[in-house]
């Protein structure tokens, strides 16, 4: 069992994307994250013929869930029932077709996971042991690790998690926070005694090496394979598998130990998969065990970074001690996805959220799903903006593929009544170079998906698009048509071909455009818009046939109907959802808490003057710097200031600003700085300067 030889083709997969908390609703990070690699991937296996299982559900146990519900003011069934309604449709709505999206909450996963539990429990594979742990003695209860909150041993940040730092993405636990304090009561907690099922992840750490390490190395993204060795470099240690909670699956025992116990989250969630699969299999008449249990089959996980851990080392040992599961063969995981250069974060409301962006740019899934491949986190932190994503649109989606395809059809329609015209016996070498380049695109895009590199792959989609239109527009069928209707028939037999192959090509990346360009090229399930002659074919759209240089045949005829697949998107668009996030960050803008007192004496030491700027001018190869020259009264002086973001050189020429002007001259760039000038952050994060209301003498004290 547990064994898989990757050199062996699978004859079916299982594909999982991490279960999304229902404690809130989606954000592009997630959706760059997990889900759309994973529909990607999903979607061009079953172009191929594959048997596919990809599943995937809301978890709906855990602290994050009751955190949520708490500061609400609701029960957690209330929140879970809200987000993942929410979350199901938002995911449907964006195209993200799993097979089944389940939920934990289910009777069947209490009592897959519960089984499972009992399973490892009966077969000595759990260890009972008393311990210390945190107890917040206002709340009277025993603190989740969610529960709990302090500074980061690792990066300092102020409000890391008991298991997870958000910022660095640590894997923590409770007791490495300092100055920890509990959520529930903002009291420090206290250490008190405790008894809990510990898995000895420690007795795997060898096999893992072996299995993880060894037999992955090649396999494994480099981020990936780099978290899970510094994990295993520092020893692994036996985790507690149940949790003191009144929320979660009851721990299947009787005993005085198990009362008020719940299963860990991270024993329950991944067990998910499972029970979701177990619900599919018998909605479908499938059997769940071939997708688990048989050699034969592949099980790809697609996560975010901070699930590495989980999947890569707690869920493989909790499958290699149950015995019968099939191991997971890859783990491809992304990084982080970042927002108009800040953290996406929920709770300061700095995301872009999907079913938002559903409303405001309906019948745009497309348009998400380009962008967000293309700027994929697939080995690091990447960034997206709306700046950017109008750029891709219009001048990609827009300018080339839709332009190509459109440009196709409307030369066809217009000169040959829509009917696909026949390619002349002779072609020219260009004619034939470009159908040899057209056969070589489906290879180029498989290898890429086979290993994982989606951004990659949809680069060498949008590079057929422009093979097409530069084809086009070398040949100049338009043109052509005045005098040579046969070669300009050839012309568009051949584009026709680009044009057909891109509906294969496209529909793992732009699975609504994919359709449409189907239904416009005579394809389609109970449509009056396919040929008679179609009719009774075989759909010819699928993975095999692209690249062939006849997929588009001389008896097809194209629809009527000529859809513009991407229209431009306008500034206005872009402003609306720019303004919506400046709105963000004000709103969460907080007024910094004041700082220590000081002396009489200490300020009086500063010598605060009033200056006027006589000239500025950027400091070259920086974005923030200015440099200044100032009047001093005094003196003529240079101070760089770090305030290119927010004002041009030439707006602030004979403005007059505050000076500290004692401050000890340090070099910037290159360049002296004699003092600081003194400004004032608005909630905007934008910064004002500090002036008198009226003209006054340079040199002036300020006191």
């Amino acid at each position: 069992m547990q064994k898989l030889d990757t050199s062996m083709t699978p004859n079916r997969y299982t594909i999982t994307a991490a279960l999304p908390y229902a404690n809130g609703p989606l954000h592009i990070g997630h959706i760059a994250g997990a889900y759309l690699p994973a529909d990607t991937y999903a979607r061009y296996l079953r172009l191929k013929g594959k048997d596919v299982a990809f599943i995937c559900g809301s978890d709906e146990h855990g602290a994050a869930i009751t955190l949520r519900a708490k500061k609400e003011g609701v029960t957690p069934q209330q929140i879970i029932d809200k987000y993942h309604y929410q979350m199901k449709a938002t995911f449907e709505e964006f195209g993200i077709a799993f097979d089944i999206y389940h939920r934990t909450s289910s009777e069947l996963h209490h009592k897959t996971a519960q089984d499972f539990f009992t399973q490892l429990n009966n077969t000595g594979k759990f260890q009972l042991i008393e311990s210390e742990q945190f107890f917040d003695e206002k709340a009277k209860q025993f603190l989740a690790d969610r529960y709990i909150i302090g500074t980061c041993p690792k990066c300092g940040h102020d409000s890391a998690y008991g298991d997870q730092c958000e910022k660095c993405g640590s894997t923590l636990s409770p007791t490495e926070l300092i100055n920890p304090k509990s959520t529930l009561s903002g009291a420090t907690p206290v250490m008190k005694k405790t008894s809990h099922w510990y898995l000895p992840l420690n007795e795997y750490e060898a096999w893992l090496k072996v299995w993880l390490l060894e037999g992955k190395k090649n396999i494994l993204k480099p981020n990936v394979f780099g978290q899970c060795k510094s994990w295993l470099d520092q020893g692994l240690q036996a985790r507690a598998m149940t949790r003191d909670l009144d929320w979660g699956i009851k721990v299947p025992i009787n005993t005085p130990e198990a009362e008020g116990k719940v299963l860990y989250v991270w024993l329950d969630a991944p067990i998910g998969y499972i029970s979701a699969t177990k619900a599919w299999a018998t909605a479908t008449g499938k059997n769940w065990e071939d997708y688990w249990k048989k050699e034969d089959t592949k099980l790809v996980h697609f996560i975010g970074k901070d699930n590495i851990v989980f999947h890569c080392i707690i869920f493989p040992i909790m499958l290699k001690a149950h015995s019968e599961f099939i191991l997971p063969d890859n783990i491809p995981a992304n990084e982080f996805l970042n927002l108009e250069g800040d953290k996406i974060s929920t709770s300061r409301n700095w995301a872009v959220w999907l079913h938002e962006y559903l409303q405001d740019f309906p019948n745009r899934q497309d348009t998400l799903r380009y962008v967000l491949t293309s700027i994929a986190p697939e080995t690091k932190d990447s960034e997206f903006t709306w700046k950017d994503f109008q750029t891709r649109n219009n001048s990609e989606l827009a300018d080339i593929f839709g332009n190509f395809v459109n440009r196709t059809l409307k030369l066809t329609q217009v000169n040959f009544g829509g009917d696909v015209p026949s390619r002349g016996e002779e072609l020219t070498l260009y004619d034939q170079q470009v159908l040899s380049d057209l056969k070589d695109f489906p290879e180029k895009i498989e290898k890429l998906l086979e290993n994982y590199k989606f951004r990659d792959a949809q680069v060498e989609l949008m590079n057929l698009a422009r093979l097409g239109n530069k084809y086009l527009s070398d040949t100049e069928p338009w043109k052509m048509i005045k005098f040579d209707r046969q070669a300009t028939g050839t012309i568009l037999n051949i584009a026709l071909q680009i044009v057909g192959s891109l509906a294969i090509l496209a529909e793992p990346f732009l699975p609504f455009a994919a359709k449409k360009l189907q239904m416009m090229l005579g394809n389609g399930k109970n449509s009056d818009l396919i040929p008679e002659n179609l009719r009774n074919e075989e759909n010819p759209f699928l993975w095999e046939n692209a690249g062939k240089s006849d997929l588009m045949k001389s008896y097809y005829k194209i629809s009527d109907t000529i859809e513009v697949l991407f229209s431009k998107i306008e500034d206005a668009d872009i402003e609306k959802q720019l303004a919506k996030l400046a709105a963000s960050k004000t709103a969460n803008k907080k007024v910094e808490d004041l700082k220590e007192n000081i002396t009489f004496e200490t300020f009086a030491g500063l010598d605060l003057r009033i200056a006027t700027i006589i000239a500025a001018e950027k400091v070259a190869k920086t974005k923030k710097l200015l440099k200044l020259t100032l009047d001093t009264g005094l003196d003529i002086r240079t101070v760089v200031s770090g305030i290119a973001e927010y004002y041009e050189p030439e707006q602030i020429i004979g403005k007059q600003v505050t000076l500290l002007a004692n401050l000890a001259p340090r070099e910037l760039k290159g360049i002296m700085s004699q003092g600081m000038i003194l400004m004032a952050e608005d909630k905007d994060g934008s910064l004002k300067f500090v002036q008198p209301n009226e003209i006054v003498a340079n040199g002036v004290t300020v006191r």
